[in-house]
């Protein structure tokens, strides 16, 4: 659209924290007022204001984009706000636009000026419309926020904190002019994601003092956000409120942040101060507070929540406390970190949208929450740095590596990395089999072509991808803490796997698209990386490096057949039963060991696998106290100190892509099409467990699957939507092919003896 407001940045930077005002009255003349839209974004982040209260509850707007060529734009209705003298204002702070970005202490990657953008039509009875712009009869001045960053906090001077000049006839003593920048409109683009906004509440679970003297306090649950502060005392004294994730040695754990502070500082005005520090946010359980008036109480923290604003659809429940606990944990763990952008960590000087984590963990994502606009919103960021860097997908969306001068973050710049670049392809059709959403086919079709292409001109003449950098199975367990990439894992044949799976992807989406020509040319790319992957890395069904993720790749991807698949699936039970169940992969395989295992008929040994709680293992962490999924399975080590990579973090979501298998074979509930218009109910009881529960809310309805087992056998309850139709699956009974409904059934004891040892 063609825009009449244009870029407006403070002429004095005011702390980094500026405000943007504009007094207007309604014309005259024209009838009532039948619309007024708000049209806002930033150059940094942006909470706008309507005569003297927020427009809306939106927290870190417009989000993170690739700002070189796409800043969202997000509208909101004031019809009811207006007045007939009314005041328009922007708070503005730094963000992702200006703040730090990255572990090199890099900041301001994309300006080094943050500017606001407003445009407000109002249109009236008659048709006459009158607007509204930031232009440079705007004026700016000063906050109470004199610091922010994403990574280093906020400080807040209660002093200084007042609403008049959101009010007409405001003095604005202190207040200079704006510049107009000359930053094009013309990224603007209409915000297809889903807002962030405030969650929920979290109260204080415990207060008390560190050996060192330091107050410490534990609101019971790692999460993503900030501490809502209520205090009283001596104007002009400071309160310091530190975050991490864990203690260490009974003292916050602060070693993993690297060098973000994560603190945020208030100085009290002497009266009843509310503190929220709404530019900023961490990822914490743990909070040190410094300079406290007085005795805390619990009455006086709260923790709040914020997240992208995302509809719950899928749940999961069952009869073992350590597996349930551990499904919160994936749950929590993807909260924290679908902010704006699916970010590997929320709490370290990093907070990037690696491809490679959402690349394992997609399928999860679609079943816990409705993330169709928020990927596909992602994927429109990835498709354009992928067409700026001459087709090669990076490492993180939006790219933020590219800025900090390290010129082999791409390897040699030439050649997309297996799995993470892989995104390009995964996560769009992991999107098209959750909600049968075509348009994100269509969409992002292109890019998908052009990331196997890539993957084509990659392999060496032997049809292999062997060359190039490779993250291989990153953090692999029994990789050195110091070398996450040292994996047991050959790169080269994960390389090939997860190419010939991207090659097999865009064949079928080319089908679905009804283009042939494309099917060909990516089925043929598949057939022929299949082929190299058997005659140079399959030996008799033994596949080079002999480790449990090149199998779990070779079998799930349908690499292998025959006899070498079964082989292949009897060499990895056995190689898991040799580590005592104890996990052995890493970013890679795990996501799909269980199938792999499940596949080749060695259910029992995914059920043991899963369910093994010493170290390293999925439950491990929950014995140790998590309550999000570790970066590394051993993050923190059986004697509570924490591991000693430099990289470790306490809420990753990848390593939690096993949900995935526990939602369709423990819980029962999986797509037979794309969307669910046709279901699999199967659920394969095991491990001793007695009952679980699980729902989904589909493009068609609501699906659910509940089962027990008691000493007659396993009785199971089952919900299919009316416009679907579905395929129950039960141990030692026939297919039942069922309609819309519910329906209630039962097999004998002797169909699940396994499942009760």
């Amino acid at each position: 659209m063609t825009w009449h407001a244009r870029f407006i940045a403070s002429h004095e930077d005011f702390d980094g924290a500026p405000l943007l005002r504009r007094e207007f009255e309604l014309e005259e003349g024209h009838g009532a007022v039948r619309s007024a839209d708000l049209a806002v974004s930033a150059l940094g982040i942006v909470e706008p204001h309507l005569n003297g209260h927020p427009v809306s509850d939106d927290l870190l707007t417009p989000g993170w984009t690739s700002y070189e060529w796409r800043i969202r734009v997000v509208h909101y209705d004031v019809l009811d706000r207006l007045a007939p003298v009314n005041v328009l204002g922007l708070a503005l702070g730094n963000g992702w636009y200006r703040g730090r970005l990255g572990w090199t202490g890099a900041k301001a990657l994309y300006g080094d000026r943050i500017a606001g953008f407003a445009e407000l039509t109002i249109t009236f009875e008659d048709g006459t419309v009158q607007r509204v712009v930031t232009d440079d009869e705007w004026t700016a001045g000063p906050s109470a926020v004199l610091a922010n960053d994403l990574y280093d906090g906020e400080t807040i001077d209660a002093r200084l904190l007042s609403d008049a000049w959101l009010h007409p006839g405001f003095g604005a003593a202190g207040w200079g002019s704006v510049d107009v920048l000359d930053e094009s409109t013309d990224k603007l683009s209409e915000s297809v994601a889903p807002r962030v906004s405030r969650q929920q509440k979290v109260p204080v679970q415990r207060i008390w003092t560190s050996p060192s003297g330091k107050t410490l306090v534990d609101f019971g649950q790692n999460l993503v956000g900030w501490v809502r502060v209520r205090v009283r005392g001596q104007e002009g004294s400071e309160i310091v409120i530190r975050h991490a994730e864990v203690l260490e040695k009974d003292e916050l754990g602060t070693r993993p942040l690297r060098s973000a502070h994560a603190a945020d500082r208030y100085i009290l005005s002497g009266g009843d101060d509310v503190f929220e520090p709404t530019l900023t946010f961490h990822g914490f359980r743990y909070a040190e507070v410094t300079g406290w008036p007085g005795d805390l109480a619990a009455d006086d923290l709260t923790a709040v929540v914020v997240g992208s604003d995302l509809e719950r659809i899928g749940t999961f429940s069952c009869s073992d406390p350590v597996l349930d606990r551990f499904h919160q944990n994936v749950v929590w763990g993807m909260r924290g970190n679908f902010l704006s952008v699916p970010t590997d960590c929320p709490q370290r000087d990093e907070r990037l949208g690696w491809t490679g984590d959402i690349a394992a963990f997609g399928p999860t994502a679609a079943y816990l929450y409705d993330v169709d606009a928020f990927l596909k919103d992602w994927l429109l960021d990835l498709s354009l740095e992928q067409r700026h860097h001459d087709g090669i997908v990076p490492f993180v969306v939006p790219d933020a590596i590219k800025h900090f001068g390290i010129p082999a973050h791409h390897g040699d710049g030439t050649a997309p990395t297996a799995l993470w670049s892989d995104a390009a392809v995964w996560v769009p059709w992991d999107l098209w089999e959750a909600y049968g959403d075509r348009d994100a086919l269509a969409t992002q079709f292109d890019s998908m072509a052009w990331h196997a292409r890539k993957v084509r001109d990659a392999l060496s003449p032997s049809g292999l991808w062997d060359t190039g950098y490779q993250f291989g199975d990153w953090l692999d367990p029994d990789a050195p803490p110091e070398a996450p990439d040292k994996a047991k894992a050959d790169p080269s044949v994960v390389a090939t796997a997860c190419g010939y799976r991207s090659a097999r992807l865009v064949a079928q989406a080319a089908a679905v698209l009804g283009k042939d020509a494309e099917q060909a040319e990516f089925g043929e790319l598949a057939d022929r990386m299949k082929a190299a992957f058997n005659e140079h890395y399959v030996a008799d069904g033994i596949v080079l490096s002999d480790s449990t993720t090149v199998y779990s790749l070779a079998i799930v991807f349908g690499l292998l057949e025959g006899d070498d698949l079964r082989v292949a699936g009897e060499r990895l039970d056995q190689l898991a039963a040799q580590a005592g169940y104890r996990i052995s992969t890493g970013f890679a395989g795990t996501p799909f060991i269980a199938d792999a295992l499940t596949m080749t008929g060695h259910l029992d040994g995914a059920y043991r696998l899963l369910m093994e709680r010493s170290n390293p293992s999925w439950l491990y962490s929950v014995t140790m106290g998590a309550t999000t999924v570790w970066e590394r399975f051993d993050s923190m080590l059986p004697d509570g100190s924490i591991n000693p990579g430099e990289m470790t973090s306490f809420n990753h979501y990848a390593l939690g892509g096993v949900a995935d298998w526990i939602h369709r074979t423990v819980g029962g509930i999986s797509p037979l099409e794309p969307g669910y218009s046709r279901i699999l109910l199967a659920p394969q009881p095991g491990a001793g467990l007695t009952w679980a529960s699980s729902s989904l809310q589909t493009p068609h309805g609501r699906v659910s699957v509940d089962w027990r087992i008691d000493e007659k056998g396993m009785h199971v309850d089952v919900e299919v939507p009316e416009s679907a139709t579905a395929v129950l699956r039960l141990p030692g009974a026939d297919d039942v092919e069922l309609s819309g409904g519910r329906r209630s059934t039962s097999v004998g004891h002797a169909a699940v003896e396994g499942a009760l040892s």
